[in-house]
């Protein structure tokens, strides 16, 4: 096998601010597999809060080099690397790979129904709320939007600023782990007045028993605290939902195995992305089949995409099978 390892770098449309970080590029580890005719690609960001970085990514890509060129399977990889974006970048790769040698789509050869159009968000930086209603009023194809807030006394008049310039989108709010349970209290009726639908990661990692007794009228989904298969029977009880994101699981492999695990333990299903280009849309595209929320809006913060690219309509992403796991041998 052939490997080609490199770092990609693409500007962004606007700074993204969330609770501690402000985003002002994006860049991503490419990641290409061939062998003869037959080549696999993928791209991974890394998990930031975690201390992954682009350069981390690759070096650990690049220490298993020799064993790749010799034929590394994906159940082979997830004993040799931990959760994260070097294992997503691989494992998705390798999909792509095995896709083109049977010839066969990834969601016929993972067990997925056919990919659809899914409808997702737009997400929404926390900024001043004049600016964060002129970007809800911009996307008019939205059909749902997150909003990212920080635990902020602005937090208040952003949802309200954008859900009166959007009363007809389904709402959620982010808060990337920056409330205090008193400050979550504080904002529950503005939500409820808003027809907040969703509240994602309301508490730091480690505060989840905060949320044993909040008896939250919204549905609280998992982000953070959700990182594999092994955490889901944690979440039973505290949260509603779990967002998968393939560069925190590893890659789809472990995700479809969360996925499914989230299901029998009553939780419902959310695919979300760290940012990226259509490439790291695609694989999680496949993903949302199985899911209840989608957000997959990557590719809209930037300024430019790979070719050929999802592209976005009537509020959905829509994937072609060339983008990433077609059956097509040579891209």
């Amino acid at each position: 096998m052939e490997v080609d390892v490199r770092i990609d770098h693409w500007q962004t449309r606007y700074p993204l601010r969330i609770t501690g970080w402000t985003f002002t590029a994006s860049s991503v580890v490419t990641v290409e597999l061939r062998q003869g005719r037959y080549l696999g690609r993928a791209e991974a960001s890394g998990v930031y809060y975690k201390g992954e970085s682009c350069d981390s990514i690759k070096a650990q890509i690049e220490a298993l080099l020799d064993e790749l060129r010799r034929g590394l399977s994906r159940h082979e990889l997830a004993e040799r690397l931990p959760a994260g974006g070097a294992r997503n970048a691989l494992d998705c790769a390798l999909w792509d790979l095995e896709a083109k040698q049977q010839g066969r789509p990834v969601w016929w050869c993972a067990g997925l129904p056919p990919p659809a159009p899914l409808a997702t968000t737009y997400t929404l930086g926390a900024d001043q709320p004049a600016a964060m209603v002129v970007r809800a009023r911009a996307f008019a194809d939205a059909r749902a939007i997150k909003i990212k807030l920080t635990g902020e006394e602005l937090d208040a008049e952003r949802v309200r600023a954008v859900r009166e310039a959007r009363p007809d989108v389904w709402l959620a709010v982010d808060g990337n782990q920056g409330f205090t349970r008193q400050r979550l209290d504080q904002l529950m009726g503005t939500f409820v007045d808003a027809r907040v639908q969703l509240i994602e990661q309301p508490f730091a990692v480690g505060a989840e028993p905060l949320l044993a007794d909040l008896n939250s009228p919204i549905p609280i989904a998992a982000d953070e605290s959700a990182q594999t298969a092994d955490d889901i029977e944690a979440l039973v009880d505290r949260f509603d939902v779990v967002n998968l994101k393939l560069d925190k699981t590893g890659g789809l492999t472990e995700a479809l195995v969360m996925a499914r695990r989230a299901r029998r333990a009553g939780l419902g299903v959310m695919v979300g992305n760290m940012t990226g280009t259509s490439l790291a849309m695609a694989p999680a595209h496949a993903l949302g089949q199985l899911c209840d929320i989608v957000d997959l809006d990557g590719p809209l913060l930037l300024q430019t995409d790979r070719m050929p690219g999802v592209y976005y309509a009537a509020g959905c992403i829509h994937c072609p099978e060339r983008v990433w796991g077609g059956a097509t041998a040579t891209e």
